[in-house]
């Protein structure tokens, strides 16, 4: 079985699925993720499905879990590159991905990761 890459930038950590997702490399990818958000502190997460042409219920769900996982420990998920047929499959299969945040790509995952920081910090209590 192979395994997602996890690559931390500062403090966001980008997960780029460059692999056909079978059941048991989500779960995987679940438990290495919450792992890595724990050991490293990161405030976000960017999981990066610009290679994945096909997506299943299961998958589809297990995004939404991972994005409550990281919510759990503190850090918010945008999911980034996300074809428009992946998209279509995941609204036809009831799959809204309540919760998970998107971006057309990378550059602008990252960017909404730092205004949600800093809309998080400068509502914060003082």
């Amino acid at each position: 079985m192979d395994r997602v890459p996890i690559l931390k930038l500062g403090d966001i950590l980008i997960v780029s699925i460059q692999i056909d997702l079978e059941d048991q490399s989500v779960l995987a990818l679940q438990e290495d993720l919450a792992d890595k958000i724990v050991d490293t502190g990161a405030r976000g997460v960017i999981i990066d499905i610009t290679a994945v042409e096909i997506v299943d219920s299961f998958i589809g769900r297990m995004f939404a879990t991972i994005a409550s996982i990281s919510r759990m420990l503190d850090a918010e998920t945008v999911v980034v590159g996300m074809r428009p047929a992946v998209a279509i499959t995941l609204v036809e299969l009831g799959l809204s991905l309540g919760g998970v945040r998107t971006a057309l790509n990378l550059e602008k995952g990252v960017a909404l990761l730092n205004h949600l920081d800093g809309a998080q910090i400068a509502a914060a209590p003082r």
